[in-house]
């Protein structure tokens, strides 16, 4: 007998329908797996196998035929073991047809016939939304996390004996109903957040760090070590703008695919802000592996990639950055096809001015010429190009810490972010942009207009720090950002200055 069973399976951070067709007929005894199959989905052989075994059922000495369609598209994982097993039970006829329709089946089988979570639950049941299935039948642990889609009726089970149960009861509603009891919302536990009023002085580095949340624009922080960089750096989410409804999904399917989606913690819902070792590897920066899978900087979409002591990450690793910082995106190419990843982030960084940290103090800094030049080359001109804002953080006073003024605080700051955010939704409502730093060559005329004396002033700074075309837009984002903080529809000379005054690097 021949049987479908409706499954879904992942592609980079996307699904797709997958078909699980079974026929078990008279033949030579075998069992065939066939589909263009990673070595973890041929495994399922032997895991179903047993798992029927030890639930109660024998294969029958027949030909058992497997094929996981669309065969031009490599599955892998263990998603699919669930579907095949119930597959070969319709097949011989131990279960009826009728349980298969408008049902999407996932799950990995142990051998004792349990149920077991896998990854990238969240972008199936996306997937199965828009295919219009009606039921999902998955893993108990990943219940949470599929609940997160609203329109579709989820079960969770625990073994094959709690999911034949489920299908051979009259009343499959009662389990859905019993299910979505326990839920919890989402669940998600707020991490702890720093506040701005915890840093002394640094005025003009907590400015910069507020125009760069407004805009979502890339941050380079310069300063002798103990100035408050980092302090400054894990701050900056307390006053980002919060994640709509469609970048939490777009930010949790990322997560989902990598196995990073937990019971307490189903669905993202704050800014990512990720903060990696300078020892990390090109493949772990980047993405990919046998099985590709996103990396840190796909991990950072929608959020913070905190890059800290810059130079010390190795020219190879910061070289990995420029097609993300332009593209938004990362593709990871490999024999089988290539991947693109998503990669909106917004880059912080910070670094030392020389090798000890204290250049231009010569009363402190030992680092001949050649080594300051040495150093900072380690990050090469594109990069530094690619950064919005690049500000100075001096030398802490000692009345700052003695007599110490109530600084602001992180609720104020982004009480100010909030309200520019608000003018850039007005603004692209309707269009595919969130915030200026996003906006592209071809819209920036009509978004960044200036004023003929603004365009005179801009053309006299293009030439004498010879900007390039890059640079350029970048200025009139900044400075429509400044515009945003003081709630002006126009940009202004005094806007435009201050964004210069933040490419510290180009002079």
């Amino acid at each position: 007998m021949f049987c479908k069973v409706h499954t879904a399976g992942i592609h980079g951070i996307q699904s797709f329908p997958a078909g699980v067709e079974v026929d078990v007929s008279t033949g030579l005894p075998g069992f065939d797996l066939v589909g263009l199959l990673n070595s973890e989905v041929k495994e399922s052989r032997e895991r179903v196998r047993v798992a029927l075994k030890n639930s109660g059922f024998r294969l029958p000495p027949q030909r058992i035929t497997v094929n996981i369609s669309p065969a031009d598209i490599r599955k892998e994982g263990s998603a699919y073991d669930l579907a095949i097993a119930l597959g070969i039970l319709v097949s011989m006829e131990q279960l009826p047809e009728e349980i298969l329709e408008n049902t999407i089946y996932i799950g990995e089988l142990g051998l004792n016939g349990e149920i077991k979570p896998v990854k990238g639950v969240l972008p199936m049941m996306l997937m199965a939304k828009e295919e219009g299935f009606a039921y999902c039948i998955l893993p108990e642990e990943n219940v949470f996390e599929a609940s997160a889609v609203d329109g579709l009726k989820i079960i969770g089970v625990s073994s094959l004996e709690h999911l034949i149960g489920i299908l051979l009861s009259s009343d499959r509603e009662a389990f859905i109903e019993r299910e979505k009891q326990g839920e919890s919302g989402n669940g998600f536990q707020e991490e702890e957040i720093y506040d701005f009023s915890e840093i002394q002085g640094q005025e003009l580095v907590k400015r910069a760090a507020v125009i760069a949340a407004a805009g979502f624009h890339h941050l380079l922080i310069l300063g002798p070590p103990g100035t408050g960089k980092t302090m400054t750096a894990k701050r900056i989410p307390s006053i980002l703008p919060p994640l709509s409804k469609e970048e939490s999904l777009e930010v949790s399917k990322i997560y989902s695919v990598s196995g990073l989606l937990k019971k307490e913690r189903p669905i993202i819902t704050t800014r990512p802000f990720l903060h990696p070792h300078h020892t990390i590897s090109k493949q772990a920066l980047a993405g990919g592996g046998r099985i590709p899978r996103p990396g840190v900087i796909s991990l950072s979409h929608k959020g913070i990639l905190f890059l800290d002591e810059l130079p010390e990450f190795g020219r190879e690793n910061i070289e990995i950055l420029r097609q993300p910082l332009e593209d938004k995106e990362i593709q990871i190419a490999r024999s089988f096809g290539s991947i693109t990843y998503p990669a909106d982030i917004m880059m912080v960084a910070a670094m030392n001015p020389c090798p000890c940290g204290f250049y231009p103090d010569r009363n402190r800094c030992s680092c001949s010429e050649a080594e300051i030049k040495k150093y900072r080359n380690r990050i090469s001109g594109p990069i530094y190009d690619r950064m919005d804002l690049c500000v100075e953080a001096k030398q802490t006073l000692w009345e700052h810490l003695k007599e110490p003024k109530k600084q602001i605080s992180s609720k104020e700051l982004k009480e100010k972010v909030m309200a520019a955010r608000k003018m850039q939704e007005i603004r692209y409502e309707g269009t595919k942009y969130y915030f200026n730093s996003q906006l592209t060559a071809g819209d920036i005329d009509g978004y960044c207009k200036l004023q003929e004396e603004e365009e005179q002033y801009m053309e006299q700074i293009f030439y004498s720090l010879k900007l390039s075309a890059r640079a350029y837009h970048r200025i009139l984002k900044v400075a429509r950002t400044i515009a945003d903080l003081e709630q002006s529809e126009k940009i202004e000379r005094k806007h435009l200055a201050e964004a210069i005054c933040y490419r510290g690097f180009e002079r």
